[in-house]
């Protein structure tokens, strides 16, 4: 019987090609992981450092550097990052040569809240804490402030991050008991009442109209209250 040499080739060369995945992975997989690189993506304004990152890379108890590739846990030590309060987003992998990078984007913060708990209202609307290494300029939010309740408060500062006039002036938003709102401008001392958010566009461009007005008229340091949350009037108190 006349042997098939075209498949015996075949077997063969498959046979040398799964032995070299073996032993290319396995070492691989003996191959030690460097000293962790830390990458930050986005804001340079680093509120969690390289080291506070290099140290919650850390698998049971000892660090992972010098370790075997095959004995590290990327999916925890990925859950670890994104479980602290100030990562939006981490990705962590190890390349071929056993470099081990963690790819971390910070929350990017848009507004602070400084009450009996002082933190940061972030720009998906949800609680920051504050960082012993960079503190954001962003306006100060006070009144009643419940940190499991932050629309009110993120819908308003999202819009002064999103408006230049509004981003310029306010440097404060007071949340009152009855989630309406009041702002503080940088260099007047009356209050804007703003009221509810509805038709919050409208008045806002009365604010801005206002404003102008105002300005060049030089009249603005005569009131002690803008009161916005009258539809399309502008009622104001004389200081």
């Amino acid at each position: 019987m006349k042997a098939n040499w075209g498949y015996i080739k075949m077997v063969v060369l498959l046979g040398l090609v799964v032995f070299l995945y073996a032993f290319s992975s396995a070492r691989s997989g003996k191959r030690l992981v460097s000293k962790p690189k830390v990458e930050f993506i986005g804001n340079k304004n680093l509120f969690i450092t390289h080291e506070d990152v290099s140290k919650l890379l850390i698998q049971n108890q000892e660090s992972v550097a010098n370790k075997p590739k095959e004995i590290l846990d990327l999916n925890l030590l990925e859950t670890t990052l994104n479980a602290n309060p100030i990562v939006e987003f981490a990705d962590v992998y190890v390349s071929v040569t056993g470099d081990l990078t963690a790819k971390v984007k910070q929350k990017t913060p848009i507004a602070r809240v400084v009450t009996d708990v002082s933190f940061y209202v972030d720009s998906n609307g949800g609680y920051m804490p504050l960082s012993k290494n960079y503190t954001e300029r962003v306006p100060i939010v006070t009144g009643f402030v419940n940190k499991k309740d932050l629309k009110t408060v993120y819908k308003v500062a999202t819009k002064i991050q999103e408006d230049r006039f509004l981003k310029k002036h306010v440097v404060q938003i007071h949340q009152n008991k009855n989630n309406t709102i009041d702002l503080k401008l940088r260099q007047y001392d009356f209050v804007v009442n703003l009221g509810s958010l509805d038709q919050l566009d409208k008045k806002i461009n009365n604010l801005k109209a206002f404003y102008l007005k105002a300005t060049k008229d030089k009249i603005l340091d005569n009131y002690s209250k803008v009161n916005l949350q009258f539809g399309n009037q502008v009622v104001c108190t004389k200081a």
